[in-house]
């Protein structure tokens, strides 16, 4: 990580009403905590009292993430390799990077990722057609999520 952007984060934290603040970026990590504040897990927590629990619980359904895997078409997934915004196209007017029933080869973009304002492409690892889109463009996605299916 660049001694510059370490700086930067240490001006942020002395700034603002923040006691900690930690950054991930791929293998490497900073985590800063203010002069004299302990870290936020040996903060001692207090017990709020809870309301009454409901008299019957309704069955919770499985998250939308959860069902859609079990009814993916068959093919080779595309994960998201970092926590990010999910964008299909390089801008709002532009051409998407990929489309259903497109042919890609291994190296095609096949979308962007915003990680803390860096724009990061993914490409194919492998050659195929698209055969589904699992994220919307704009839409929030999360480390090892399924974004596309290539067969």
């Amino acid at each position: 990580m660049d001694i510059r952007k370490i700086k930067k984060l240490i001006e942020l934290l002395e700034e603002s009403d923040l006691t900690e603040i930690e950054i991930v970026e791929g293998e490497e990590s900073v985590h800063l905590i203010r002069a004299g504040q302990q870290p936020a897990a040996s903060v001692p927590l207090i017990a709020q009292p809870l309301a009454a629990p409901p008299a019957a619980v309704a069955p919770v359904a499985p998250p939308p993430e959860e069902a859609a895997e079990d009814e993916l078409p068959a093919g080779e997934l595309v994960l998201a390799p970092m926590v990010g915004t999910f964008y299909g196209a390089s801008s709002p007017e532009a051409e998407p990077f990929v489309s259903m029933g497109q042919t890609v080869h291994v190296g095609d973009t096949l979308c962007i990722i915003e990680a803390m304002k860096m724009f990061n492409q993914i490409e194919a690892d492998v050659a195929g057609t698209i055969v589904a889109i699992l994220a919307e463009n704009g839409q929030p996605v999360e480390y090892d999520q399924p974004l596309f299916v290539i067969r």
